[in-house]
């Protein structure tokens, strides 16, 4: 792996901020951990969907960042094709996670609003524990092809990858065989499954919404829309960059390459940095 096309002789100068938000991202995310998991005030539905988003962001900054420094830094350029498909797993798979677990923190908002008096016998300990299973289990479903489909493929050419993380379709094109397969898979699912999360957590704030105008006094729509703008803010943060990250490299042909390789790292170190941030300024308990 190559670092960042055209950007060799600053790869030293890059890193830099890289590592701070990095370390940002692992001490914001600990942190929030920590206090989720030692104050019994916040064994709630609520910050148990946050401890999971927690745990996703530190798997999601782990797989790529350290192993980019490493480029930056030391030239580790090289990587094992067994290694380089485990780091390929869990970029998507942490990714798939992050979109679930952002519906199910608006499922728990939907509750919380919309039907307070349920809220507590519908969200039991049980059910998230489901919840949980159903999340963990479509990300791997979904994701696991996509190793399978990298794996079948002969490397008979080049195998230097412009890039500082495996990432499907720039390990698929080192092929020497048709990968029509790997595009279709890799833009239809992900597309179909982010899609359907965004629609259900659009249909989910507009019920939020609609509950909320028809509150009696100002306080309390205030109150329960201060409820939700930290998810609003984070899912603002993930989606749009993703979206953004999917389409650039389905349709960007125009863009260079080097912006690519650069969104796309920033796109796996600033979520994870900032949501604990997010949470931890516009969270009461916190």
């Amino acid at each position: 792996m190559v670092g960042i096309p055209g950007l060799e002789q600053f790869h030293i100068w890059i890193g830099i901020p890289f590592c701070t938000i990095y370390l940002v991202a692992l001490v914001g995310n600990g942190i929030l951990l920590y206090l989720i998991t030692m104050d019994r005030s916040l064994h709630e539905p609520m910050f148990f969907f946050l401890s999971m988003l927690a745990s996703t962001d530190l798997i999601l900054c782990n797989t790529c960042v350290p192993k980019m420094l490493g480029i930056l830094w030391l030239k580790a350029q090289k990587i094992t094709f067994s290694g380089c498909l485990t780091q390929l797993f869990f970029l998507h798979f942490s990714f798939f996670l992050d979109s679930a677990i952002l519906l199910g923190m608006a499922f728990d908002r939907y509750l919380a609003i919309c039907s307070p008096l349920r809220y507590s016998s519908v969200l039991t300990p049980r059910t998230i524990v489901k919840i949980l299973a159903g999340i963990v289990g479509r990300s791997f479903s979904i994701i696991l092809p996509v190793v399978f489909l990298v794996k079948r493929l002969p490397f008979c050419r080049t195998r230097i990858i412009p890039h500082t993380y495996c990432e499907h379709i720039a390990v698929a094109r080192l092929s020497c065989a048709s990968i029509s397969i790997n595009i279709w898979y890799g833009f239809t699912m992900p597309l179909m499954a982010i899609m359907s999360d965004l629609i259900l957590i659009g249909i989910s704030y507009t019920l939020i919404l609609r509950a909320v105008f028809h509150l009696p006094s100002r306080d309390a729509r205030q109150k329960a829309l201060s409820t939700c703008g930290s998810h609003v803010s984070v899912i603002l943060i993930f989606y749009t960059s993703a979206l953004f990250s999917a389409v650039t490299h389905r349709f960007g042909h125009n863009i260079s390459l080097t912006f690519h390789i650069m969104f796309a790292n920033l796109y796996v170190a600033i979520p994870p940095a900032l949501n604990p941030i997010i949470y931890g300024v516009k969270t009461k308990q916190i």
